[in-house]
């Protein structure tokens, strides 16, 4: 099979200083291709990703974090979303056998809040709470910016100006599993690079920009990071 005809387009996923001005261009970015294994180095399976669950790895840099979820349920068909410099795409929805399987990144659009290994201000939250009306979103607490991960991260509430870069990933039916080939919407990496420059520097010396290639490893966001703050 061609992979131009095997990509599945879908979604994936510290705080200080001002809103970010974004340069995006609405056409897939595509990148290296990287196979999404488990802790243990073993590719991933569709079929064995948890529903409702946070997950984590990074790509397309080995800085750059990234949500993988599997939503329970189908994911929207289709989004058509824009850009925060008004360039529109269109976000073609999950992959696995329910098309349930989306992946952003992590990185807030507003801020760029991020999760660390010390702290996470943002995760998907499935449930409703007293901050978060929602439910089944990913939700920044640094300014309450919320996104739909089942219409590819589309802002449903706060200041964020755009959805989240979106993961876009291929699956092979025949295995079940899952590869990273690149994004889809407005990407801040060059902005996060600049911001968190010093800290990158020192939790990944000189490869915070090294660009992932091979595999990624796929985890629990709990075995990740050491706090999560929930809103």
């Amino acid at each position: 099979m061609e992979r131009r005809g095997f990509i599945k387009f879908c979604a994936a996923g510290a705080v200080a200083g001002g809103t970010p001005v974004i340069a995006a261009d609405s056409r897939p970015q595509l990148y290296s291709r990287a196979r999404l294994v488990d802790e243990k180095g073993n590719p991933l399976r569709a079929k064995a990703i948890p529903p409702n669950r946070n997950l984590i790895f990074h790509y397309p840099y080995a800085s750059t974090p990234c949500f993988l979820l599997n939503l329970g349920k189908p994911a929207k068909g289709s989004a058509r979303l824009r850009t925060a410099d008004n360039q529109p795409y269109e976000w073609k929805g999950g992959v696995g056998p329910g098309r349930s399987v989306v992946a952003y990144s992590a990185i807030c659009a507003h801020k760029l809040t991020y999760p660390t290994r010390d702290i996470s201000f943002i995760s998907f939250r499935p449930e409703k709470s007293a901050g978060n009306k929602l439910g089944a979103v990913i939700h920044c607490c640094s300014e309450h910016s919320q996104y739909d991960p089942a219409e590819g991260a589309r802002v449903v509430a706060g200041p964020a100006l755009q959805p989240l870069a979106a993961i876009l990933l291929e699956h092979n039916s025949a295995t079940d599993e899952i590869h990273a080939v690149g994004t889809l919407g407005g990407e801040v990496f060059n902005e996060f690079f600049s911001k968190y420059e010093f800290k990158l520097a020192m939790e990944h010396g000189g490869a915070a920009r090294r660009a992932v290639d091979g595999s990624c490893v796929v985890q629990e966001l709990d075995h990740y990071c050491r706090q999560q703050v929930k809103c």
